[in-house]
């Protein structure tokens, strides 16, 4: 890492200072009604990147990135957006995990993998999503997918060869096909994964005299099944029926080494923990859909149902070996989980005259979840078997009014939810989670023009983070004698009120924004004083609170397109069992550079950082990566890109935090040095698909 200090800053200098001399060569257009404040394009040509009150909008059907061959990796290449290595979860820099729409309709990573990057016309990051999104999440991934009416077809084959540690293939087929007022859809995706993992944690526990630390590596074997079909019939001009299923099938095979230093008091013991695990993960989703407008109230009505499935298997049996001793068979771990979600929903929206729009409507969910446990000790000679239920319904109204007065636009929205929750322990008794509550979660937002390219933005929402269904199973991971990863039975979710201001002055953005969450999700220790075993959990902590700074500069200058973003960021955390000291600010800046170059090949560098981050519990040291893509079109059919991902192989992160009186370091090592090579190949060709799928169950993303 010091080796390559020098060149890292050097390049972060050379290129924040090339892209303010090419942005000083832009030139100033004149203020004139004519421009339009809702969307300002950074210039007179169609280019890539759009930047509308902080929102950043992406031309993917025009640029380099439709050679991508999948969205998730296209993601991944646009700022504030951050994708894990296990390719399951994406988060916004500040905001945490967006919603996903797809065509203005709620979708998850699983519907994010089967889609074709053919069909995508533009993603936008909405980090200000108003009241029509439900109340979960604090900012929107928006998808919109290219759209026609002419009877066609369109095939795409995709290969990924990505070389990282160890080798992993990814290999796709989308079709579509469309005759009169029925279109069909229909793709498989087959990925062959080795993910390596690997990361060290030293601790200390005053109060029982225990000092230890250990290091664990796992290598795993994952075969991926990715599917998806549906049908859209267009029944009248304003009027559809559709229906669609999706999935992904997912094995592993991974064995877990560990190697473990303990004392406790003055007994000094050194384990070798060998692990062999199989792992089973397998999601299903279903659902109908049915708009029609009624012309009588000019009132657009929207009908769904869907259900989901998630079902989860993990076998481990662990075995220790003591001192360099023999092995000897420590557990036989036999864990289950899964989770049932049916949902429906009624969404209404009339447009009047006079600019104004109201929308409302109800949702109703329901989801059911089992995780059943069965551990056998061989030392003990015992088996324990514990079965946990969990039972929740939320039914949700909402109602959105939004317009324009004079030349001041505003939206203002209120919804309400109530949740009842009910878990227990097959072999108790009293339950352990019986709650019912109501909450209110209201939204504003207002825009004040200046001229017709300068405006002044204010924004207020109050928003719910739930815990995703299978945190409150049972399921833990065993990595030694004296340490578990496991799940919390007991998460709630968290709220968050924020509030936001934003400046606009051409393509340029600069937004001011603080807020609250009450009960955020942190990890934490338990230990136990008899086993003198130590469990990292999630639980909710008191409160957490902090301000951004968020800077968006894209331009373009001849051949070069590139956005640049710097976000300044402060947050506190606190909680009562935390050891607390001063927070510090971080910064994190993203540039994406884009150069179009001769013979259809385009070059892209891209690179992203954060400095050291300290919250007042929780510290991880700074960061910076870089990648490189070079891509290249072969007529109409064929695509080829070369990927050179973390090029200083510096994607590592260092956390340290004190806890319940237990003192912790955690370093991860993040297997994201890679180099791959992208090909893809389509025939046919549909213009403007009409396909539309709509997604019923506003939880989907807690069910994995």
């Amino acid at each position: 890492m010091n080796l390559y200090l020098p060149l890292k800053l050097l390049i972060t200098l050379l290129l924040f200072c090339l892209s303010c001399i090419a942005n000083a060569q832009n030139e100033t257009p004149k203020d004139s009604t004519s421009n339009q404040l809702d969307e300002i394009v950074i210039s007179q040509e169609k280019k890539t990147f759009t930047n509308s009150n902080g929102n950043i909008k992406v031309d993917v059907a025009n640029s380099v990135y439709s050679t991508i061959p999948n969205p998730v990796d296209l993601l991944s290449k646009l700022p504030s957006v951050q994708v894990s290595t296990d390719r399951e979860s994406i988060s916004i820099v500040g905001k945490g995990n967006p919603l996903i729409y797809i065509d203005g309709q709620k979708g998850t990573i699983t519907d994010l993998n089967a889609l074709s990057v053919a069909d995508i016309k533009t993603i936008e990051i909405i980090k200000n999503p108003s009241s029509k999104y439900e109340a979960e999440g604090r900012a929107v991934i928006l998808i919109t997918r290219k759209l026609s009416k002419k009877d066609s077809f369109r095939t795409e084959i995709s290969e990924v060869a990505s070389f990282k540690k160890h080798y992993n293939n990814y290999l796709g087929f989308n079709s579509s096909f469309k005759k009169g007022k029925l279109e069909w859809k229909a793709n498989f995706n087959y990925n062959k994964l080795n993910p390596w993992e690997k990361h060290t944690l030293e601790y200390e526990i005053p109060k029982a005299s225990i000092i230890s630390n250990y290091d664990v590596m796992a290598n795993t074997h994952r075969n991926q099944y990715i599917f998806g079909g549906g049908m859209y019939y267009k029944i009248k001009e304003e009027d559809y029926f559709s229906i669609n299923v999706n999935g992904k099938l997912q094995s592993d095979t991974f064995d877990i080494n560990t190697f473990t230093f303990n004392q406790n008091q003055d007994v000094v013991n050194n384990v070798f923990t060998l692990s062999d695990n199989s792992s089973k993960k397998d999601f299903v989703n279903a659902f109908v859909n049915y708009s029609k407008k009624i012309k009588s109230i000019d009132t657009q009505l929207f009908a769904g149902f869907q259900y989901s499935n998630f079902n989860q298997h993990l076998k481990s049996l662990v075995a220790n070996n003591y001192n360099e001793t023999d092995f000897e068979l420590s557990q036989n771990r036999d864990q289950k989980f899964n989770v049932d979600v049916f949902s429906g929903r009624v969404d209404l929206e009339k447009k009047f005259k006079n600019e104004m729009d109201l929308e409302y409507g109800a949702l109703y969910l329901k989801a059911k979840s089992v995780s059943n446990a069965d551990i056998f000790d061989f030392e003990k000679n015992s088996n324990e078997i514990s079965d946990y239920d969990f039972k929740e319904e939320n039914l949700a109204a909402y109602i959105q009014f939004s317009g324009k007065l004079k030349k001041i636009d505003f939206s203002f929205g209120l919804r309400a939810e109530n949740t009842n929750v009910y878990a227990k322990f097959r072999t108790q008794i009293s339950p352990s989670i019986d709650k019912n509550y109501t909450n209110l979660f209201p939204k504003a937002n207002i825009t004040f023009p200046i001229d017709s390219t300068k405006s002044i933005i204010l924004d207020y929402a109050k928003s719910i983070v739930r815990p995703k269904y299978s945190s409150l199973s049972q399921i833990a991971t065993y990595i030694n004698p004296y340490f578990l990863y496991g799940s919390s039975i007991n998460l709630g979710p968290a709220f968050v009120d924020e509030i936001s201001s934003t400046i606009q002055y051409l393509d340029k953005t600069l937004k001011f924004g603080y807020y609250q969450t009450k009960d955020v999700v942190n990890p934490t220790f338990v230990f136990n004083e008899e086993t003198n075993v130590l469990m990292i959990t999630d639980i909710n902590f008191k409160r957490e609170t902090g301000f951004t700074i968020d800077l968006t500069l894209p331009f373009t200058y001849k051949f070069w397109t590139a956005t640049n973003s710097l976000v300044f960021a402060k947050s506190k955390t606190e909680d009562d069992a935390a050891l607390l000291h001063p927070s510090k600010p971080y910064l994190y800046y993203y540039s994406n550079n884009t150069f179009k170059l001769p013979k259809d090949f385009s070059f892209v560098l891209s690179f992203w950082g954060m400095t050291k981050q300290n919250d007042g519990i929780f510290e991880r040291k700074a960061n910076f990566i870089v990648d490189l893509s070079l891509a290249k079109t072969f007529g109409k059919n064929w695509s080829c890109t070369l990927n050179y991902n973390d090029i200083f192989k510096a994607t590592t992160y260092t956390d340290a935090f004190s806890i319940n009186n237990i003192n912790s370091k955690f370093k991860y090592w993040v297997d994201a040095n890679e180099i791959s090579i992208a090909v893809r190949y389509s025939f046919g060709k549909i213009k403007d698909s009409e396909y539309k799928e709509k997604s019923v169950n506003e939880s989907e993303n807690r069910i994995r």
